[in-house]
């Protein structure tokens, strides 16, 4: 069988559409930023009609570019930022404000009001996440007790709730398919992980009508068809739907329980697969689904770090210390050795293990040794820290080893990092030398869900470049050690001011 498939991923900074062909090579590349909006309160927002224009571009834009006829492409697999909230009107598709994007925290004071009506840990026992403003929930629930117009289209029974996948499902497709996937429900804090459907149970704890929410299908379902809005002269099915993190642990192949990705992206998110039933966290890590194929689930254990990415580009546009993350890997090696500071970038609380939504961001042990090369060092040092910290709980948590941790995203280009990364954790980092994993991993299980490819060879394509850990177990220990003291006086703080 000949033909193509298209990756989308629709990510926190912008769009990509990549093109596949019937091998699983990347033939190409397309992408398009999108305008964050950030205010002065620190609220997060994506106009999710900004977001559907640029994907319709970008496949136009991607079909002219490589020549193929558009009836080759046999089907299109969507990746896309997880926990973002878009509510729309059914009828109409137009959306009744910005989409709320995942880093955002204005639902704090309602995930407050939740945790002192005593139900916490119920909705983390349903769901299998810690109670939150970083899920979607809580985002809903704001837009529910905000925006008069969301309350009246409940009322009438017109309201539609969802993460950025639905949205996008429900607009390629004329508003005819209004559905969401597994992986994507598992991340809204609404979803009874073991039950696989909408809790009733956690929507009334939100109030949430179960009903405004979308159905929930297989990750590699069909998801109607579309022409992408009259882009295409002919339609194509939408055979795979998965969250961003999920498809990158697809496409590294991490089908078997104890395998490990991390993908470094606006933040990181770490993910062990634990096979076929959830594991229950008591050290702040999410129990998710991995996916749901052919009706069966398959679990992971999950920890969300906020601010990973983002601190290099607050370090460029912020702070003006680079011009860009090229730079930092550079003035990293250049730093003092004795240098003993550190950064806690809690710029909207700590996430896994943690989960301080309170907590702000800290710079400690600076002395006249620290400059630009030390704090920019600092920055990225903080990453490899955090994700070792989820690592480590997942290792106690689930009982597994980490024989490699397999990792993707932007930040994977910095040698620096990498070796740090292998130092810290004491085990092989492994780099995927394609950085687009989440676009290739939807568009790996689109293909498999087409018949395009097949499961046992299509991941021989993904070649890695392997780290080994080379510090000492002393050195380890003692910037180990100085990471714990930030992370305490980070906590310190957020308590105190409380």
């Amino acid at each position: 069988m000949s033909g193509y498939i298209l990756g989308i991923d629709q990510s926190t900074q912008g769009t990509k559409a990549i093109l596949f062909d019937e091998a699983g090579a990347l033939l190409h590349r397309v992408d398009a930023p999108h305008k964050q909006y950030i205010d002065e309160r620190g609220w997060v927002e994506h106009d999710p009609e900004e977001i559907f224009a640029n994907l319709k571009h970008l496949v136009g834009e991607l079909l002219q570019v490589t020549g193929i006829d558009p009836q080759e492409v046999r089907a299109v697999g969507i990746s896309n930022q997880r926990e973002t909230a878009v509510a729309w009107d059914r009828q109409t598709g137009k959306p009744l404000c910005r989409a709320i994007v995942w880093q955002c925290a204005r639902g704090e004071k309602i995930c407050e009001r939740i945790a002192r009506s005593g139900v916490g840990e119920r909705i983390r026992f349903l769901t299998g996440l810690p109670l939150s403003p970083y899920f979607s929930a809580a985002k809903l629930a704001w837009v529910l007790e905000n925006i008069p117009e969301a309350k009246q289209l409940a009322e009438d029974g017109h309201l539609a709730f969802g993460t950025m996948d639905s949205y996008l499902v429900f607009r390629l497709t004329g508003g005819h398919v209004f559905a969401t996937d597994a992986s994507n429900a598992s991340r809204t804090q609404l979803f009874d992980i073991e039950k696989c459907g909408w809790s009733e149970e956690a929507c009334d704890f939100f109030g949430i009508p179960v009903e405004a929410l979308p159905r929930v299908m297989d990750s590699d379902a069909i998801y109607g068809e579309t022409d992408f809005d009259g882009v295409l002269p002919c339609k194509i099915p939408i055979h795979a739907v998965l969250g961003d993190s999920h498809a990158a642990l697809f496409g590294q192949g991490c089908h078997v329980p104890g395998m490990t990705k991390a993908t470094y992206g606006t933040g990181s998110s770490v993910m062990m697969h634990v096979g076929d039933h959830p594991v229950r966290s008591r050290h702040g890590l999410a129990s998710s689904l991995a996916w749901q194929i052919g009706g069966e689930a398959e679990y992971v254990l999950e920890g969300n770090i906020n601010y990973t990415g983002a601190s290099v580009t607050w370090l460029r546009d912020s702070l003006q210390l680079v011009a860009g993350p090229a730079e930092t890997e550079a003035l990293a090696r250049k730093a003092n050795p004795e240098d003993i500071s550190y950064f806690v970038p809690a710029f909207t609380g700590l996430g896994a293990p943690y989960w301080a939504s309170e907590a702000t961001g800290l710079f400690t042990g600076i002395t006249r040794r620290t400059g630009r090369a030390e704090m920019v060092r600092a920055v990225l040092d903080s990453i490899a820290y955090q994700i070792g910290d989820v690592v480590k709980a997942m290792r106690e948590e689930s009982g597994h080893s980490l024989s490699a941790l397999r990792v993707d995203g932007g930040a994977t280009k910095n040698r620096y990092l990498m070796q740090f990364q292998a130092d810290i954790l004491e085990a092989p980092v492994e780099v995927a030398a394609v950085e687009e994993l989440s676009a290739l991993g939807t568009a790996y299980l689109a293909g498999i869900a087409a018949g395009l490819y097949e499961k046992d060879g299509i991941f021989s394509h993904v070649r890695r470049e392997t780290f080994s850990p080379s510090m000492t177990g002393e050195r380890r220990r003692e910037l180990e050690q100085g990471w714990e003291r930030a992370i305490r006086q980070t906590l310190s703080a957020a308590a105190s001011n409380q």
